[in-house]
């Protein structure tokens, strides 16, 4: 099931206004160009801001979310019209052949499983033509990021319409390997408290490589974040046959 954070109807509203920068997705643009895609799927789109803004460039576009109230602020977008989505996951797409698939921010943290994580392989394998791409961001366990992730350096405000003035942090809650859980607090100006959950796991480097090579990628770079250096890695890997 999807974290309140996306499929609660008023947190999934105030997703973009309270994370309003997503310069973060410029470098997923550039991709998309450098690779020679012309028809991407989005897997986790969440809101689709990524979605509405490859499709503003001109390209096929197609998100796929298991959180319903995320995938009806994304429809409500001016641009969505343009872009396909589906209500669901990697796993249950219907015939698809597009030349790229990516999964931004932390959609590949979000498989906490093995299982998960090869089923979601194998789904996105079986959409990209052969020789196409699957690129995505995990974030490097070294870096140990969630140590970050207190009210204190997480807080956010924000003037929503329709809202108010609303603010949100996020607290870790339990660190066990390689899963991390934290909890988001969201204060509406109405007194109302909203809460999510959510876990996280931080794959290692060789680790995420072996996965790729098992679902039958080749992983032909490993950058860096532009908007986070040295924090996180993308991996572009290679489809091979499905």
């Amino acid at each position: 099931m999807p974290d309140a954070i996306f499929a609660d109807p008023t947190l999934a509203r105030l997703y973009d206004p309270l994370d309003p920068d997503r310069s973060d997705l410029d470098a997923y643009l550039a991709l998309a160009r450098e690779l020679g895609a012309r028809s991407v799927l989005d897997v986790g789109c969440g809101t689709g801001t990524f979605g509405v803004l490859l499709a503003g460039e001109g390209f096929d576009v197609v998100g796929v979310d298991p959180a319903a109230a995320s995938l009806d602020v994304a429809r409500g977008k001016p641009g969505a019209g343009k872009v396909r989505w589906l209500h669901g996951d990697a796993t249950t797409l219907p015939p698809l052949q597009v030349d790229l698939a990516t999964m931004t921010a932390n959609v590949a943290q979000v498989f906490l499983t093995d299982e998960a994580w090869a089923a979601t392989l194998e789904g996105v394998r079986a959409a990209v033509v052969p020789g196409g791409h699957l690129v995505f961001e995990t974030r490097d366990p070294a870096r140990r990021a969630w140590e970050g992730w207190t009210r204190e350096r997480t807080v956010v405000r924000a003037d929503v319409p329709g809202f108010g003035v609303v603010e949100s942090w996020t607290e870790v809650t339990d660190v066990s390997g390689p899963l991390v859980t934290f909890h988001d607090t969201t204060l509406l100006a109405d007194g109302r408290v909203l809460h999510s959950d959510s876990t996280l796991r931080f794959r290692e480097h060789d680790e995420i490589e072996a996965s790729l090579e098992a679902a039958g990628y080749v992983v032909e770079q490993v950058r860096d974040v532009p908007d986070r250096p040295g924090l996180e890695w993308v991996f572009v890997a290679r489809a091979g046959q499905a």
